[in-house]
C-alpha cells in the first residue's frame, strides 16, 4: 500500500519506459512514441552517422558470413544463426593474424527492441578497409563451432525468425562486393560505417542498394489454378510463374506479359496479394499476384524457353500438394510426386491462399 502514492504521482515516468521514447511537438507537450517508430529512428540514426554506428558496434552482435555463406548450427534437427559480440570478434580476428580494422566492412542490418545492433561480417571476401586476405572456411568452423551453409541449401531447415535477417545480410554483402568502383570515374568507392550507401570521392555519386521487382502470379480459371516448373527446379516441384518487371513497366502491365510469354494466355483480372525480399539469386521484391484468365480460353501455349512444364491442377490436387510432407522420396514407378514450394516461399501463401478461397467458395 505504501508504493500507491508513487505509482499514482509516476503514471507518466511509466508510461514513458513502457511505450518507448518521448518527441516533443510544436506545442509543447510530449507525444510517445512506439516501439517500433523508436526502433525505426534508431537504426535511420546509425545509418546516416558513422560515428553513432561505430558506437553502436560496441554493444551490439554479428552475423558472420563466408563466400556469402552464412554461420550456422544445428539445433533440434534445425539451423540456427549464431551471433558474436565484437569481443569476440576481436578475439577470434587476432587469433587468426587478422586486422580487427576488418570489422569495418560489416554491414547494419536491423537491431532489436532493446536497440542491440546486428550487423553481418563475411570473413571469406576480400577485406576492403584492411590488407588481407580470404580467411580459411575450415579454420573457422573450428573456430566458430558451426558450419558455413549455402543459404539456398539451407532455407527451408532453418529457425524461421533468423531468415529475414541473413536474407538483408547476404543482399548487402553480395552488393558491397559488386560495387566497389564507380561506373563513371573508374575510382574505388567507400562504404558507410552501416553499409546503407557507397559513394566514390571522385565524383561524389553516391549509390545505394537496390533491389529488382519480380511478379509472381498465380493463374486460375475460376475452378483450377496453373502450375508450371523450370528444368532447374527439384523433381516432380510445381510453382507459380514469375518473372522480372521490364523497365516502364507497371505491375500489371508486367504480370499480364509473364503469362502471355510463359503460357500464351491472356489475363481477365488480377489481385495483389502481398510481397517478399528474396535474395536468389540477386536481390529481388517478389511481387505475389492471383490473376484470371478469360473463360473459355485455358489452352497453354508453353514457351520452351522459359519452362519445362506447365498443367492446370485441380482444387484436391493442390490441397494434397500442400499436405506433402517428404516430396523427395521417389515413388514405386520411378516418378516424384507433384509438390508445391515450401512454407518460407511466397509462391507457397499464393497457392494455400487460392486452395483455402475455393474451399469457401460455393459449388458451382
Amino acid at each position: 500500500m505504501d508504493s500507491l502514492p508513487w505509482l499514482a504521482g509516476n503514471v507518466g515516468l511509466i508510461m514513458f519506459l513502457y511505450c518507448g521514447a518521448a518527441w516533443r511537438s510544436k506545442s509543447g507537450y510530449f507525444r510517445l512514441l512506439s516501439t517500433y517508430v523508436t526502433k525505426t529512428r534508431y537504426l535511420f540514426e546509425l545509418k546516416e552517422d558513422d560515428n553513432a554506428c561505430k558506437k553502436a558496434q560496441q554493444t551490439g552482435t554479428f552475423y558472420l558470413f563466408h563466400h556469402l555463406a552464412p554461420l550456422l548450427q544445428i539445433s533440434e534437427r534445425h539451423y540456427v544463426a549464431p551471433r558474436v559480440s565484437l569481443l569476440e570478434l576481436e578475439k577470434l580476428l587476432e587469433k587468426c593474424g587478422q586486422d580487427t580494422q576488418r570489422i569495418e566492412d560489416s554491414v547494419l542490418i536491423g537491431c532489436s527492441e532493446q536497440q542491440e545492433a546486428w550487423f553481418a561480417l563475411d570473413l571469406g571476401l576480400n577485406s576492403s578497409s584492411a590488407v588481407s586476405a580470404s580467411l580459411q572456411k575450415s579454420q573457422m568452423e573450428t573456430e566458430l563451432q558451426g558450419s558455413f551453409i549455402e543459404l539456398r541449401k539451407a532455407l527451408f531447415q532453418m529457425d524461421v525468425k533468423d531468415v529475414p535477417l541473413l536474407f538483408t545480410a547476404q543482399a548487402l554483402l553480395s552488393w558491397h562486393d559488386a560495387h566497389q568502383f564507380c561506373s563513371r570515374s573508374g575510382q574505388p568507392t567507400r562504404k558507410n560505417m552501416a553499409g546503407s550507401k557507397r559513394v566514390c570521392p571522385s565524383s561524389n555519386i553516391i549509390y545505394y542498394p537496390q533491389m529488382a521487382p519480380v511478379v509472381i502470379t498465380l493463374v486460375s480459371d475460376g475452378t483450377r489454378c496453373l502450375l508450371a516448373r523450370q528444368s532447374s527446379f527439384p523433381k516432380g516441384m510445381y510453382s507459380a510463374l514469375a518473372g522480372f518487371c521490364d523497365i516502364g513497366e507497371s505491375v500489371e502491365e508486367a504480370v499480364r506479359r509473364e503469362v502471355a510469354e510463359e503460357v500464351g494466355l491472356e489475363v481477365e483480372s488480377l489481385q495483389y496479394s502481398t510481397s517478399q525480399h528474396w535474395p536468389f539469386p540477386n536481390c529481388s521484391l517478389m511481387i505475389a499476384c492471383h490473376a484470371t484468365v478469360k473463360p473459355g480460353q485455358t489452352e497453354i501455349q508453353l514457351n520452351l524457353k522459359e519452362l519445362e512444364a506447365a498443367a492446370w491442377f485441380s482444387h484436391d490436387e493442390v490441397a494434397a500438394a500442400l499436405r506433402r510432407k517428404n516430396p523427395y522420396i521417389r515413388q514405386q514407378n520411378e516418378t516424384f510426386p507433384f509438390w508445391v514450394p515450401p512454407k518460407l516461399a511466397i509462391a507457397h501463401q499464393l497457392i494455400k491462399e487460392w486452395v483455402e478461397k475455393q474451399a469457401c467458395s460455393p459449388p458451382a
